[in-house]
C-alpha cells in the first residue's frame, strides 16, 4: 500500500470515530436515559400519587439532579470512603478507644443517638426508595434512590461504630426493639411515620427540606462536634464519612421546594403549610438534642441557644430570605422557638431527671463547675428559674432521696413528648392547648402542634401514644397476669420495652456503667465537686 492511500484510509477512520461524550452527556445517558414511555398502561395508572396532593408539575424534565452520580461512579466513591472508614472503627477498637473519653457520662449520648436517630436513617432509606416510586420523572426518582442507598449505608456504619461500645456499656443491647416500643423513642419515631404516611412530595420536603436543610445542621453538628470534644473518634469518622452525603441531600432538599415553586404559583400556599408544619414538628424532635448539649456533653460545645442563633436563626434566616423572591415566608411559630431557646434543654433534662428509671439511658445533677457554665450561657433565667431546683435534687440525692416520678404524663396528641413545655411568654406556667374532635377531647404542648391535628385530625386521631397504650393494657410482655397478686405494673412495662432495670437507666451516680469506669480507667466517673460540711 503507498502512502496515499494510507493517508486516505487514516483520514476515513477518523471522520468515522464516535464522539466522545461530555461528562453531562454522559450523566444524562446513565440517569435519565434509563428511563422510558409506558405502553400498554397509562402513566397516571403507574404514578397515582403525584397529583393527588395538588402539586402541579408542567415539565419534569425541569429538574436539576443534585447528586451528579452515576451508579458506577457512586459505587467506587462511596467504596472508598468505607474502607478509611472500617479502618480507622478497627484501629479504635484495637486500642481501647472507648476508654479515652472524657467520661462515662459521655457514653449516654451515644444510647440516646443509637436509639433515637440511627433507626431514623434506616426509615429515611424505605421512605425514599417509596416515594422514589412515587415521581413520573426520572430525575427525582435517581435522586431518591441515591438518597435511599446513602441512608442505608448511614444506618450500617453507625450501628457498626456504636456496637463496639456496647460491649462495655449498658443501654446499647436492643435499640430497634426499644426504637418501636420505648415512650420518648416514639417521638422521632412519629416523625417519620408521619412523613411516610403523606404523599411524596410531602415526603421529601419534611425530610429532604425541613430536616436536612434547615434543621440537620442543628442534629449532626453537636453530635458529631460533641464527639470530638469528649475523645470519641470513632463516632467522628462516621459523621465525617456521612457530611458529604449530607450535603447533597441539603441540595436535593433546596431543589425539591425550588423545583415546586416554580412549577406553577399554586404550589406556594401548599409548600409554605408543608413548611410551617415540618418546621414546627422537627423543631419539637430537636428538643432531645438541646438537652444533649447543655447537659450530656461533659465537655460542651456550645449552648443550645448559641447553636440555635447560628443554625437557624442565621443561616435558616438566610434561606428564607432567598425563597421569599418565590412567596415563601419564615415558618410559622418561627417567633416561639426563639422565645423558648433559652429553657428548652432545661425543661427536657428536668422531665428526663424524673423519668430516667423508665429510660434506656443515665440522667444526674450537673457539677458546680457545669452549674457555672449553664448560668453564663443563660445568664437572664437559669440562675432564676433552674439552678435553684437542681440544687434541690441534688440536696435530696445526698440525703438518700433520689426523686424519681412513677405517674404517666399527659402526652402531646401530635408530637407525642410530655407536656412540659411553658407558655411562650411566662417560663413558670405549663403550656396547655387542647381542642374537641368526634366528641372527644385531645390535648397538645404548642399552638403549632394544635394547628397541625386541627389540619388533619383524621391522621393524628391515630397516633400511637405510648402512656395511653400503658393504660390500655398493650404494653406488657404476653405472659403478664395482671391479676396477679404481685403484679408491677412499671415493671412489666419496663420488660416489654427491653430493659434491664438497674442497669440501662437510673441514676448515673453508682450505676455499674459509672462503678465499672473507674474499675477498668482508675479515673473518677464524673467530675467530684468539693462540697463543703454543713454548720452543726
Amino acid at each position: 500500500m503507498d502512502d496515499d492511500n494510507m493517508t486516505t484510509t487514516t483520514s476515513s477512520k477518523s471522520a468515522t470515530a464516535p464522539r466522545k461524550l461530555s461528562l453531562k452527556e454522559n450523566y444524562a445517558l446513565m440517569t435519565r436515559g434509563l428511563g422510558w414511555d409506558p405502553t400498554y398502561q397509562s402513566v397516571d395508572k403507574i404514578f397515582p400519587f403525584d397529583t393527588f396532593e395538588g402539586i402541579k408539575i408542567h415539565n419534569w424534565d425541569g429538574w436539576e439532579d443534585p447528586f451528579r452520580l452515576t451508579m458506577d461512579a457512586y459505587w467506587k466513591y462511596q467504596g472508598e470512603k468505607e474502607r478509611k472508614l472500617y479502618a480507622i472503627i478497627d484501629a479504635f477498637q484495637q486500642n481501647n478507644g472507648q476508654f479515652n473519653v472524657t467520661d462515662a457520662r459521655y457514653i449516654n449520648t451515644l444510647k440516646l443517638f443509637l436509639t433515637g436517630v440511627s433507626p431514623l436513617e434506616y426509615a429515611a432509606h424505605r421512605g425514599y426508595a417509596l416515594a422514589g416510586r412515587m415521581f413520573r420523572g426520572i430525575g427525582p426518582r435517581i435522586a431518591c434512590q441515591m438518597q435511599a442507598i446513602d441512608e442505608l449505608r448511614h444506618a450500617q456504619t453507625q450501628i457498626h461504630t456504636i456496637s463496639h461500645y456496647n460491649k462495655y456499656f449498658n443501654g446499647l443491647h436492643d435499640f430497634k426493639h426499644m426504637h418501636d416500643r420505648v415512650w420518648y423513642l416514639s417521638v422521632p419515631k412519629s416523625y417519620f411515620d408521619d412523613a411516610m404516611s403523606a404523599g411524596p412530595f410531602e415526603f421529601v420536603t419534611a425530610i429532604s427540606f425541613s430536616f436536612e436543610y434547615v434543621l440537620t445542621n442543628l442534629l449532626f453538628m453537636p453530635f458529631m462536634s460533641g464527639a470530638a470534644f469528649n475523645g470519641d473518634m470513632a463516632t467522628v469518622t462516621f459523621g465525617f464519612s456521612a457530611q458529604s452525603d449530607e450535603s447533597r441531600h441539603m441540595t436535593l432538599g433546596l431543589e425539591i421546594v425550588k423545583f415546586m415553586l416554580e412549577q406553577d404559583p399554586a404550589n406556594v400556599p401548599i409548600v409554605q403549610k408543608w413548611v410551617d408544619k415540618w418546621f414546627w414538628r422537627g423543631y419539637r424532635l430537636l428538643t432531645l438534642v438541646a438537652m444533649m448539649m447543655d447537659y450530656m456533653l461533659p465537655k460542651r460545645v456550645m449552648s443550645w441557644s448559641e447553636a440555635w442563633d447560628t443554625y437557624f436563626e442565621q443561616n435558616g434566616g438566610a434561606l428564607f430570605q432567598d425563597l421569599s423572591r418565590y412567596g415563601i415566608r419564615l415558618p410559622k411559630y418561627h417567633e416561639v422557638a426563639a422565645k423558648e431557646k433559652n429553657r428548652l434543654s432545661h425543661e427536657a433534662w428536668g422531665t428526663f431527671y424524673n423519668y430516667s428509671q423508665a429510660a434506656a439511658f443515665h440522667t444526674w445533677v450537673p457539677s458546680n463547675q457545669e452549674l457555672d457554665w449553664l448560668s453564663e450561657k443563660y445568664p437572664d433565667s437559669f440562675d432564676r428559674l433552674y439552678r435553684p431546683r437542681l440544687e434541690y435534687w441534688r440536696e435530696q440525692q445526698q440525703e438518700g432521696k433520689r426523686f424519681f416520678n412513677n405517674t404517666l404524663p399527659m402526652l402531646c396528641q401530635t408530637c407525642q413528648i410530655p407536656m412540659f413545655f411553658t407558655e411562650p411568654d411566662d417560663p413558670t406556667k405549663i403550656c396547655y392547648r387542647e381542642t374537641e374532635y368526634r366528641g372527644e377531647k385531645f390535648h397538645f404542648c404548642s399552638d403549632g402542634c394544635k394547628d397541625i391535628f386541627c389540619d388533619e385530625p383524621e391522621k393524628y386521631i391515630q397516633a400511637w401514644l405510648p402512656v395511653h397504650q400503658i393504660y390500655q393494657g398493650n404494653c406488657f410482655p404476653a405472659d403478664v397476669d395482671p391479676t396477679a397478686p404481685d403484679f408491677n405494673p412499671l415493671a412489666e412495662v419496663l420488660r416489654y420495652y427491653g430493659m434491664n432495670v438497674g442497669h440501662d437507666g437510673g441514676d448515673y451516680e453508682g450505676s455499674p456503667d459509672s462503678r465499672n469506669w473507674e474499675s477498668w480507667t482508675g479515673r473518677p466517673a464524673s467530675p467530684r465537686d468539693e462540697v463543703e460540711p454543713k454548720a452543726a
